[in-house]
């Protein structure tokens, strides 16, 4: 039995205490954050936290983000923190930032995926932060979905993944962002980017100068990986996702050709872009800047899924600002199936 809490206009007390009791007892809690709705356990129980890889069919290898609610929290999770840390948290905590630090011992290595660093972060969302007060806990949250499908930006994703499977969804309505948190390893010097996100590089940088941005980020695959998101084909409908990248113009055309012999051959296609209407038989508007591609990005992988389509077109976009993080999705999503034009 699943429980659905509703939170449309932000967080009750009242309610939250009951989603709060959950997390205390070793249970599962889907709650929303800025990025995307995260599926939730006590972080210090490997108990609770390996039904989390078994409600997802995660690999074991692959670490969670531990989320906290006050900067003390870190201090509890890590036995070495960077004066980078306070500096980086001042800015963008609240927010999609999460930074990978030397773990203590009280953090379960199942947590971590095995390894000895611990990935934390502090969402930018009153549901989520008074989840993680109510329960007096730190809260690892991978996002709520079945792994390697494209993440929850509504409840009612998680209630189609979820639903019989978990002890409680809060619905808090459409997430804000619509892609997970940037990663950032500050173990290593320069701090190197793990995963593109919620946080654009370029905002990091104008506060700690230069990174450098791992391998994993365009592609090159991983034995190791050090953060979620960076081993696995990840964000996948069922459809199969073809990205065309180059100038806009001959992005349109090939997309154009594409969708007549996909046609001849009796294949159902998809398109999803930024403005451009196609005659395909299912059809998704990302919208123009990218702050709007970013948070349609999961849900339009979702509506296209549903619509039964076989393949879905992807239009690429430029890789800057939130931009490098949905062409590192949409390249993920197509298991690096892409046309360059």
């Amino acid at each position: 039995m699943t429980i659905i809490i509703k939170m449309r206009e932000g967080l009750d007390e009242k309610k939250i205490k009951v989603a709060a009791k959950f997390i205390r007892e070793g249970k599962l809690v889907a709650f929303p954050t800025e990025t995307v709705y995260g599926l939730g356990a006590n972080a210090l129980d490997s108990k609770a936290v390996k039904r989390i890889f078994e409600a997802k069919g995660r690999p074991a290898d692959n670490p969670l983000i531990v989320h906290i609610a006050d900067f003390n929290q870190v201090h509890e999770l890590a036995r070495e923190v960077p004066p980078e840390v306070e500096l980086l948290a001042k800015h963008f905590w609240p927010g999609p930032l999460t930074v990978v630090l030397p773990k203590r011992e009280n953090v379960p290595r199942i947590t971590t995926g095995g390894l000895d660093t611990v990935a934390i972060r502090m969402p930018a969302h009153e549901i989520a932060l008074g989840l993680i007060r109510a329960s007096k806990r730190p809260i690892a949250a991978p996002s709520a979905n079945i792994s390697g499908k494209p993440s929850p930006t509504l409840a009612e994703h998680v209630i189609d993944d979820f639903y019989g499977r978990i002890e409680c969804i809060i619905d808090g309505g459409e997430t804000k962002i619509g892609v997970e948190s940037t990663v950032l390893d500050l173990t290593t010097k320069p701090p190197t980017l793990l995963r593109p996100g919620g946080l654009p590089m370029e905002e990091i940088e104008r506060v700690i100068g230069k990174i450098k941005i791992h391998p994993a980020v365009k592609g090159k695959e991983v034995n190791l990986a050090k953060a979620p998101g960076m081993k696995y084909k990840h964000y996948a409908p069922n459809a199969q996702v073809i990205v065309i990248e180059g100038v806009r113009e001959k992005v349109k055309g090939k997309i154009m050709e594409l969708l007549m012999e996909y046609k001849k051959q009796g294949i159902k296609v998809g398109v999803m872009a930024t403005g451009d209407f196609y005659e395909a038989d299912a059809y998704v508007n990302l919208g123009n800047s990218e702050e709007e591609i970013a948070r349609n990005l999961f849900k339009a992988l979702r509506e296209l899924d549903k619509s039964g389509v076989d393949i879905i077109l992807a239009e690429g976009i430029e890789e800057k600002g939130l931009g490098l993080a949905v062409m590192n999705r949409l390249r993920k999503a197509a298991g690096y199936k892409i046309i360059k034009v």
